[in-house]
């Protein structure tokens, strides 16, 4: 009943995947919306603009110039009628073209006019999917509020196996029922995440830091803001992703500054979800100045930082949620067991950072969530929004 009623603008490109945009607004249509399919030229080699109307009874808008079946101008129109907007596929072109802001098409002029909350489900080679620009494109549009729905891995055209494959009709419609279904179940609540890593200074350009790149506390940091949550994220130093859309976001350095940050904007948190990877040691003293390479060995004295996530279990306060990350080489589960119950954490979700696909720097994660009761979840591998959605299903749960 959610789609019920609902004006859902379709932008079709140009990918082979295109036929399964059939689908798609087949399935939209029998959940009750009214689907307006906008097309472009490139989409059309694959798939009949007749298909779509047949399908959707309404209209396939293609062209910028063709005759308006109405006297209005038609991007606009379809801008104002739309309650929600669905790219699918969503090529590696219209991405990058809709975070330059080019408006050469009808689609991208659209879409330039768009005020409706917009998803775009990306679909293409899987090298093009995990070539930079195109992340730092996916980025952009993540950081003005769009929604990405997570490539599949599996088969593609291309003939290898990768990510990059359109989620299957199903999965998309799903994914546009949870965003209704979810949309305010946190509303009201504060959720602290920190992700990424902390660099701590050996000199005024040498640092130790790690491999911690903050994207799962970044996925968890905007699934958490679309649930309505006042969601603050404290970003270690190491991170080079864009603010998420909605979120206010502290950047800090050092342990010690995420530390303070931390202590301050837990006071009044219901969820606290610590991602960050913290560095455990600094050099006891940091040069003034750059220390110049010679011949002899260079010995540094570290001193331990202060553990965060320990002091907030014996700060927790009664109805706080606090859950925990463990990134572990072995004994996965023993370690994140001692962990949960030495800081007083509700969860703690323990992953195998060896693991092909998983861990630090990857777009997927493979996670094992273990809760105080010393019970067990096993979450298969997924992209890090995936996990971040479960992750807070779980944590809502557990509220209730």
């Amino acid at each position: 009943m959610i789609l019920e009623g609902k004006k859902i603008v379709l932008g079709v490109t140009g990918g082979i995947a295109a036929y399964k945009a059939v689908e798609v607004a087949s399935r939209l249509r029998k959940k009750g919306a009214e689907v307006h399919v906008v097309m472009t030229k490139e989409a059309a080699r694959f798939i009949a603009p007749l298909t779509f109307r047949e399908i959707t009874g309404q209209p396939v808008s293609l062209d910028m110039w063709q005759e308006p079946a109405h006297w209005n101008v038609e991007h606009i129109a379809l801008a104002r009628l739309a309650d929600i907007v669905l790219i699918a596929p969503a090529t590696a072109n219209i991405i990058a073209k809709a975070a330059a802001g080019i408006a050469d098409d009808l689609l991208t002029t659209t879409l330039l006019a768009m005020t409706a909350p917009i998803f775009f489900a990306p679909a293409m080679n899987h090298a093009m999917y995990e070539n930079p620009v195109t992340q730092e494109n996916m980025a952009k549009l993540e950081a003005r509020g769009w929604q990405k729905i997570a490539p599949a891995t599996g088969y593609l055209a291309c003939g290898v196996t990768g990510v990059g494959r359109l989620p299957e009709p199903v999965d998309i419609v799903r994914a546009l029922e949870e965003a209704g279904e979810c949309s305010k179940s946190l509303a009201g609540k504060k959720v602290l995440v920190t992700a990424g890593g902390t660099l701590e200074a050996i000199d005024p350009v040498r640092f130790i830091g790690n491999r911690s790149s903050g994207k799962m506390g970044y996925a968890v940091a905007k699934e958490a803001a679309r649930r309505g949550a006042d969601v603050v994220l404290i970003a270690g130093a190491a991170v080079a992703l864009a603010d998420p859309h909605g979120v206010r976001v502290l950047h800090t350095e050092s342990a010690l500054a995420m530390r303070g940050a931390v202590l301050q904007e837990a006071e009044d948190a219901d969820i606290v979800v610590k991602a960050a990877a913290v560095a455990d040691y600094r050099p006891k003293e940091a040069a003034a100045h750059k220390i110049k390479k010679n011949d002899a060995e260079l010995t540094l004295i570290l001193e331990k930082n202060p553990d965060i996530l320990l002091e907030l279990g014996a700060r927790k306060k009664a109805r706080q949620i606090l859950v925990g990350f463990a990134a572990e080489t072995q004994n996965l589960l023993g370690y994140a067991k001692e962990k949960l119950k030495k800081k007083n954490l509700d969860l703690i979700v323990a992953n195998d950072v060896t693991c092909p696909d998983a861990g630090f720097n990857t777009e997927t994660n493979l996670v094992k969530i273990v809760a105080r009761d010393g019970s067990v979840e096993e979450v298969p591998l997924m992209s890090k929004q995936a996990v971040a959605v479960h992750l807070l299903d779980r944590i809502e749960s557990l509220q209730k």
